[in-house]
């Protein structure tokens, strides 16, 4: 529990720290410095032969999907968003990953789908003032794309990774890493074009605490203690950052908010995911945020 409790707060920061310091800087720059990062953070742990070429490449594609695009997606969010509300909308996650999950199993649950719609009302409380102004929505619209990019990596590999298997997971982590610097290259030559970039010393750090801390160490800190904890433990944690992350954002980060909305708001989205977990107990599938 430890462990998810060290990352919890490690990834608390990152939202108010890309805002402050990283904001006005490419999003596909961004994802693939951090990727690179954390990409030679596991290069000493490859183990390559150990796994066939299939199972190499798809976990190449899950890494494009579950971190290169969804980090694109991600980023991009803080031009439209405060920090505090990036890290609020995070929260749907679950309700991804669960629909997700339905959708490969070919099944649909209207059970899933009203809990989903309780959340939605839950942000909308906490927005309401600005539900029409569009760089809400469109902030909005893209943390919710990169819910799903995140949500589409995490049962991808479930489903496709063998549960009797010869290797561990620190062994071909860094293949996810490869796949996401290779999305991330790719949308900054699809979208981005030639960049005139200029970091200064404050910005060199965030970036290495992204890849090394928030991406890397963050990750797989994560996987281990995911195994050391109950079920029901780890589906509390998975939530966990997000209110810390908005409470770092107002205190840390000098942000403002409504906190009469944000307090209701934020208790009709936590009745959701409760829903979706209690609906889902008896299911091997645990969702995991990003930061």
């Amino acid at each position: 529990m430890l462990l998810l409790l060290i990352t919890s707060f490690i990834w608390a920061f990152s939202f108010g720290l890309i805002k402050k310091y990283l904001g006005g800087l490419d999003a596909g720059f961004v994802a693939l410095v951090r990727l690179a990062i954390s990409f030679l953070l596991f290069l000493p742990l490859l183990r390559p032969r150990k796994i066939s070429a299939v199972m190499t490449l798809r976990l190449f594609f899950i890494g494009m999907i579950q971190f290169g695009l969804m980090y694109v997606f991600y980023i991009q969010a803080f031009r439209f968003l405060a920090a505090h509300q990036v890290a609020l909308f995070t929260i749907f996650t679950p309700l991804f990953v669960t629909a997700v999950d339905d959708l490969w199993e070919k099944r649909f649950r209207p059970l899933y789908f009203w809990t989903a719609l309780l959340a939605v009302a839950g942000t909308a409380i906490i927005v309401y003032s600005g539900w029409g102004r569009t760089d809400l929505l469109v902030g909005f619209a893209l943390v919710q794309a990169s819910n799903l990019c995140f949500a589409l990596g995490q049962v991808f590999y479930r489903r496709v990774i063998p549960a009797d298997r010869e290797w561990r997971d620190r062994e071909v982590f860094a293949w996810l890493y490869i796949g996401g610097t290779a999305a991330a290259a790719l949308s900054m030559l699809l979208f981005s074009g030639p960049l005139a970039l200029k970091l200064n010393s404050s910005q060199v750090l965030v970036l290495l605490y992204l890849g090394l801390l928030a991406s890397g160490l963050g990750f797989f800190l994560w996987n281990v203690g995911a195994t050391r904890v109950a079920a029901g433990i780890l589906a509390v944690f998975n939530n966990v950052k997000v209110p810390l992350a908005v409470l770092v954002s107002l205190l840390f980060f000098g942000e403002q908010t409504d906190l009469i909305r944000l307090l209701l708001g934020g208790a009709v989205i936590l009745l959701a995911l409760a829903l979706n977990y209690l609906l889902g107990k008896n299911r091997s599938l645990s969702s995991q945020n990003h930061a």
